[in-house]
């Protein structure tokens, strides 16, 4: 294939030719090509006849152009390039002039016959303003620096530009320039090459350069010029210098960057200089550009941008084509570059796929995430591609820099011929079709239509309305306007809940937790299934209406495209949240990110089970699998940054054990983590780092630092409160313990109710072979021989103790008194020990015990059946409600959920059905914790 494309000349790559708009001027300019094939001809006669300004290249360039027409025609191009390459600075202005008008030539032409794609063509013309650029730059830096305007920088440093690069924006970032295009230039340097006192001096001389250097590209001289050259993109062009400082920029863009500058840089790129040093500032301009949270008051920026553009160049849709702006007016090739990036700034900080600069990639890349559909994407290419040609060959007649459609009906007529098209009015027809498609589609996206119920009855406005006006997500102008063009919806929403009362509370104590309206609101505006989502929140979980008031930017999961997909497992969790936290060398933004993460898995959980996705008992594994995965990917970061001071884990490094419920693989939405750190030295005394600790002392640090970071609540809030009174000794314990400690402590020293919870202690994270000898340890240890009867007067006092500390609450109170989860799971683990059981969880706990011989398999049924309608009942009630659950304040929203999720079929059933199974449970408890087994039996 590459020899073939190597043979192939332009004669033969032709798959279309433009119709000659003068015949006679046509046929003149091709006659000096008698010697070609009839389709090259046809195509220099049709091009000749529709455009004086390539006609005049053919007769200026014509040796050139017939040599040209010869070759291969993904060579011409390459060749000429090289040629620039060679010419000494004094040839530069004289050079790439020439150059210029043979790229013109060569790329009009291969454009009108089809021999290049619209890709190949602006690709061409961009490689050509990249190549210009950095010859411009470095032959005036070549002379500067000769004069040593450059402190302490030599011609040998000239390949690196003495740290300036220019930064290409807009289309020639993106590697789509028009025909006829300005350029769009940042340019930069980095003063962390130059020491204070050449600072001022290098400044001073980047400007001068770049002075010149546009000077050389864009004056008009006997051979034309090269490119138009537009510095105006920089940061406030009106006060800055047309060289900025790497630091000056990046501080502007932190500190006052608009959201139009976010979208430009989405194009930009490093195009000439030290490409290195541009490649390394746009990274660090990142988080600026792509912000990890959906960003959807993008789209009322861009919609201001649109509207700001149409009133100061008059653009305004008129149904006329004459004089029309093909760029910047309605339905035109801006609005579909403002879709695309908008798109792109709502969703590439989370998605880096999304990132592409180009328009055409990226539309593709959107429709492939799932953030348009297929056919929109489809069809903005199609028609970002045909305005594209049309806008070049409006340009090509004269080389103007226009995008304006003719004014005349000639001028439709030579455009039309240029395009191959003889019915110049089908050719109208079919641009004035795309036009309003374009225009129509992305005016509904920028200005969504937001509109309440059609069926609900018309309704005052409750008097909590005038209330929201003054919560602090109200404050500003632009969330009073968005808000009142939501509020309609909102409302009929909220009156057509179960209990609408019920549901505009909730609603209400939601919008006044929330610190800030524009974002949000800017998301609901655009998304009809969020303004759903939040309203059946509201009147049916005030707990999670409450916890999404704090954590509103949970909400980008839900249109993230994946919130309703399978889940994933705790090993791809672990996966993609340390991909998250490796996006950052930062230990305070690694902190912030895994909260961010955290809060969004557990969002989807909380709306999973509410709607009955799943059910309590997968709820819980999937909260468990949230806790691990944060901690199996999160200790390492904390483990490196607290060896930066004081070196790396001694020995085999720690572990943390899950204990109780997370050791059981099953947490609650509001769970706090009980966890114990158990370490393994080896033979090490202390740590080796710039300050080293003895062993003990560095795990129990490093352990602290563990807590601090799970526990410490930062902008992002907190990711898990965490109980270690489980460790060895309690509250007296050291906060990390070592293995033969550990060991030894729950072999001679460890209290009866240790040796329950051991049961269901689990080793989450850390050294996998650490976590091996633990568990060795820990199935050892519940393997003992033991006194029966001795252990189970200590579970009766422990129940007793238990009972008197506190009762009952409720008869939704599922945890504790008789009965209750408390009673079924001091069962469960004794059975556990008693069957020497390795079984970590309740369910199959009761089961050993049943085999055992200790509980009868109809005493475990019942034991098993209560503690899965109590689990559920509480696991409901922790995602719902905040507070104890109580059936006279309960929500009619809650109270379905409760029914659905236990089968009962209203709570007054339910309130019946607990009360029955805890009685019988209870009666169980007494029963069997009075019964010695005859032996505790063989490890099950």
């Amino acid at each position: 294939m590459a020899r073939h494309q190597a043979r192939m000349s332009f004669a033969t790559a032709i798959t279309r030719s433009p119709i000659a708009f003068d015949p006679q001027a046509g046929a003149d300019a091709a006659a000096p090509f008698a010697n070609e094939s009839p389709e090259l001809r046809e195509v220099l006669a049709g091009t000749a006849g529709c455009s004086p300004f390539l006609r005049g290249l053919m007769a200026l360039e014509q040796e050139w152009l017939q040599e040209a027409l010869a070759n291969a025609p993904d060579a011409v191009l390459p060749q000429l390039f090289d040629g620039l390459r060679t010419l000494s600075p004094a040839q530069l202005k004289s050079g790439l002039r020439e150059a210029k008008r043979r790229v013109a030539l060569y790329t009009g032409l291969a454009d009108l016959a089809g021999v290049w794609s619209l890709e190949q063509v602006t690709g061409a013309l961009t490689d050509f303003a990249d190549l210009s650029v950095d010859l411009a730059m470095k032959g005036v830096l070549s002379r500067e620096m000769e004069r040593g305007k450059f402190p302490g920088q030599t011609a040998e440093d000239l390949p690196l530009a003495g740290g300036m690069v220019a930064l290409a924006m807009g289309k020639m970032g993106a590697g789509e320039l028009n025909y006829s295009s300005d350029i769009d230039l940042i340019m930069l340097f980095d003063d962390s090459r130059y020491p204070d006192g050449d600072y001022l001096e290098a400044r001073a001389g980047f400007i001068k350069a770049t002075r010149k250097m546009t000077a050389l590209l864009s004056e008009i001289t006997g051979e034309g010029y090269v490119w138009r050259t537009d510095l105006r993109l920089r940061p406030d062009p009106s006060v800055t210098p047309v060289c900025l400082s790497m630091e000056a920029a990046e501080r502007y863009y932190e500190s006052v960057g608009r959201t139009w500058e976010r979208a430009a840089h989405i194009k930009a790129r490093p195009c000439a200089g030290d490409i290195a040093a541009g490649e390394a500032y746009l990274e660090r301009l990142r988080p600026f550009v792509w912000r990890r949270h959906l960003d959807f008051a993008a789209i009322q920026d861009a919609h201001d941008m649109r509207l700001k553009i149409k009133e100061h160049k008059g653009l305004h849709e008129t149904g006329e084509l004459e004089g029309r702006n093909l760029k910047l007016g309605p339905g035109g090739i801006r609005e579909i570059e403002f879709f695309t990036q908008t798109r792109q700034i709502i969703a590439g900080g989370r998605d880096p796929a999304l990132r592409s600069r180009g328009t055409v990639p990226a539309l593709a890349q959107l429709a492939e995430a799932g953030w348009i559909p297929q056919d929109l994407a489809e069809d903005f290419t199609d028609n970002y591609r045909y305005f594209r040609e049309i806008e070049h060959r409006v340009q090509m007649v004269a080389d103007a820099r226009t995008h304006s459609l003719p004014t005349s009906t000639e001028g439709f007529d030579r455009i039309a011929r240029m395009c191959g098209q003889g019915d110049t009015a089908a050719f109208r027809a079919d641009l004035r079709a795309r036009l309003t498609s374009v225009r129509e589609t992305a005016e509904g996206f920028f200005a969504p239509d937001v509109t309440g119920n059609k069926t609900a009855p018309e309704i005052d406005e409750p008097e909590v309305v005038e209330r929201w006006r003054h919560y602090p997500a109200l404050r500003s102008a632009r969330a009073q306007e968005i808000f009142e063009r939501l509020k309609p919806d909102l409302l009929a929403r909220l009156y057509a809940a179960p209990k609408p009362e019920e549901a505009l509370s909730a609603f209400d104590g939601f919008l006044s937790g929330l610190p800030a309206g524009v974002q949000l609101f800017s998301m609901f505006e655009a998304n009809p299934n969020l303004r759903a989502l939040i309203v059946d929140i509201a009147s049916t979980a005030p707990a999670l209406a409450s916890y999404l008031s704090r954590n509103s930017r949970v909400l980008d999961a839900v249109i993230g495209g994946t919130f309703f997909e399978p889940w994933p497992g705790r090993v791809a969790l672990c996966i993609e949240l340390d991909e998250v936290l490796s996006e950052s060398d930062d230990y305070e933004r690694q902190l912030d990110a895994a909260r961010r993460w955290m809060k969004e898995w557990h969002f989807r959980v909380g709306v999973h089970h509410m709607r009955g996705i799943v059910d309590s008992s997968e709820a819980g594994r999937q909260f468990a699998d949230i806790a691990e995965a944060v901690l199996t990917a999160f200790l390492p970061v904390v483990v490196d940054e607290f060896a930066q001071k004081h070196g790396r884990p001694p020995g085999r490094g720690g572990v943390a054990v899950g204990m109780g419920s997370l050791g059981a693989g099953w947490i609650n939405a509001r769970s706090d983590l009980d966890l114990i750190m158990i370490y393994d030295p080896g033979d090490a005394e202390g740590s080796d780092g710039p300050r080293p600790l003895p062993v003990a002392t560095y795990y129990a640090r490093l352990t602290k630092a563990i807590l601090t970071a799970v526990t410490a609540p930062t902008s992002e809030g907190r990711l898990y409160e965490v109980d270690m009174r489980l460790r060895p000794s309690g509250k007296q314990g050291p906060v990390a313990t070592s293995l033969s400690a550990f060991d030894k402590y729950q072999r001679n020293e460890a209290w009866t109710w240790e040796h329950l919870a051991l049961t269901r202690a689990r080793p989450v994270a850390g050294n996998p072979e650490l976590m091996d000898d633990i568990e060795a340890v820990r199935l050892d240890v519940i393997g003992q021989t033991r006194d029966a009867a001795r252990m189970l007067e200590d579970v009766r006092d422990m129940r007793r103790r238990l009972a008197e500390a506190k009762g009952q609450q409720g008869p939704l109170d599922v945890k504790r008194g008789p009965g209750g989860l408390q009673d079924i799971e001091l069962v469960a683990q004794t059975g556990a020990v008693l069957a020497k059981s390795r079984a970590h969880r309740v369910a199959p706990q009761i089961l050993a015990a049943a085999r055992s011989g200790w509980l009868t398999r109809a005493e475990a049924d019942v034991l098993t059946r209560t503690y899965r309608l109590a689990r559920s009942v509480q696991s409901v009630g922790r995602l719902l409600v905040d507070g104890p659950l109580d059936p006279e304040t309960l929500g009619q929203g809650a109270r379905d959920v409760l029914a659905r999720e236990t089968g009962q079929t209203d709570l007054g059933a339910l309130v019946a059905r607990l009360a029955e199974s805890r009685a019988e449970a209870a009666a169980i408890v007494d029963t069997v914790l009075e019964r010695v087994p005859a032996e505790t039996g063989s490890p099950a």
